[in-house]
């Protein structure tokens, strides 16, 4: 049975509008000055070149966590100059800072926002949600309509290893540059989008490239405050063209705070982790030998999650060093009305953010009355079963297994105190002087 669900998108761009619509402005080309070919051949654009991280036996080197007392990075002041541009010219559809925000009390510190511009000026739209994977439509509104002035700069890896900035670069089409833009209905200050690829218009489905370049984004960034996030299709993903959202929250995310049991080490020193005591059941990825290392075994289960059709969201912190994955039945629940009148009534669609613990409330009754046991009760309805999460699990460890090269390297070693159970359905523990995984 197909599954559709009336779904009303946030504007995230100017240009998001009803078809016929009157475009705000009229440069060029179509008169959209957009960035597609009829606007684009001749156009400039800000290009930032990050320095990828020093290779060492043709591997990039590991990234240092995040400290809280750094200088602030060059790509951090760029993205906060060029925002805080955009809001002087008006190209927000409200002002962020003037949303109330509080923490709620309890253990986990959820975080309130009442932020009803989001729920303004909307189009319904049916999206499918019983489907991770589907096909770019270019008829949709997808991001290469979006206004040169939303873009901020383009981002790609530097090719003589160091960081370069150039105020006005030629857009090289051909090879489909990667673009961050503003997010016009921005949840917090310094909300952004990463566009990889953008020419090539990709759906909304994460590959190894792209996740390496979040990555690269959140390690470039070197702000602890400065997290990345990502949403599937089916988990409150509203358009289908391959995208990140990021922001600025001077605050850890309560997500952040909760406690994990780890479960293996995984190739190239990624640890892999199960969170505790929190609502939505999810895995937590983190350190690595090399960027590269955690963006494959992380991509790697994305990958298997999107194959097997299952929704999920991703949230990148620690500067790229930690990245927490969280499969979710949010949207199939809703579709089968096995959703509460009430939690539907509050018109909250638990994205990345609202997973991680920073709920964007749209009803002054429901930031009022916010209290931890609502925000639990809203995120319990996300998250797997028990049951379910150990079969996905498992689907994880498949995957990930099968993309090692070798036999011997499939086999990696914990202590005893970091073993995983002998209740759980993670693969096989072997006994000996030291408890190892076998992925199989």
């Amino acid at each position: 049975m197909m599954l559709k669900i009336k779904r009303v998108p946030t504007v995230v761009s100017n240009y998001q509008k009803e078809e016929g619509s009157e475009a705000p402005r009229t440069v060029g080309g179509c008169g959209r000055n957009c960035l597609k070919a009829c606007c684009i051949q001749d156009a400039k654009l800000p290009l930032y070149a990050f320095k990828k991280i020093n290779k060492v036996a043709g591997k990039d080197l590991v990234v240092e966590k995040c400290q809280e007392e750094l200088p602030l990075a060059f790509l951090d002041s760029l993205v906060l100059g060029e925002w805080e541009d955009r809001v002087q010219r008006g190209l927000f559809r409200y002002d962020v800072t003037a949303c109330e925000t509080k923490v709620i009390p309890g253990e986990c510190g959820f975080i309130a926002q009442l932020n009803e511009g989001r729920h303004l000026k909307k189009r319904p739209t049916e999206f499918r949600v019983d489907k991770v994977l589907q096909p770019f439509d270019g008829n949709k509104f997808n991001f290469t309509k979006v206004g040169q002035e939303e873009v901020l700069f383009q981002f790609e890896a530097s090719e003589d290893g160091e960081v370069q900035f150039h105020p006005n670069a030629p857009v090289d089409v051909e090879n489909s540059p990667s673009f961050v833009a503003i997010n016009v209905s921005p949840i917090e200050y310094g909300h952004v989008l990463l566009i990889p690829r953008i020419f090539e218009c990709l759906p909304q489905r994460i590959d190894h490239e792209s996740l390496l370049l979040a990555l690269h984004m959140a390690a470039e960034a070197a702000n602890p405050y400065f997290r990345l996030g990502y949403n599937s299709l089916g988990a409150f993903a509203t358009i289908n063209h391959l995208h990140f959202q990021a922001y600025y929250l001077a605050m850890p995310f309560p997500i952040e705070k909760a406690p994990t049991k780890k479960i293996a080490t995984l190739n190239g020193g990624v640890k892999m982790s199960e969170l505790l005591k929190y609502p939505v059941r999810g895995l937590v990825f983190e350190g690595g030998d090399t960027l590269e290392d955690l963006s494959k075994v992380v991509s790697d289960a994305c990958i298997s999650l999107q194959n097997n059709n299952i929704p999920y969201n991703v949230l990148i912190s620690d500067c790229g060093t930690q990245v927490f994955l969280l499969p979710q039945c949010y949207a199939e629940k809703q579709a089968l009305g096995e959703v509460h009148a009430e939690l539907l009534d509050t018109q909250v669609n638990p994205a990345v953010w609202e997973i991680s613990g920073h709920m964007v409330l749209k009803r002054k009754k429901d930031f009022d009355e916010a209290s931890e046991a609502n925000a639990w009760r809203l995120l319990a309805e996300v998250s797997l079963s028990e049951a379910r999460f150990q079969e996905v699990n498992a689907l994880i460890f498949e995957a990930i297994a099968l993309t090692e090269e070798s036999d011997d390297n499939n086999l990696q070693c914990l202590s005893k105190d970091d073993a995983v159970d002998d209740t759980s359905t993670y693969p096989t523990v072997v006994a000996g002087s030291q408890e190892c995984v076998v992925l199989q």
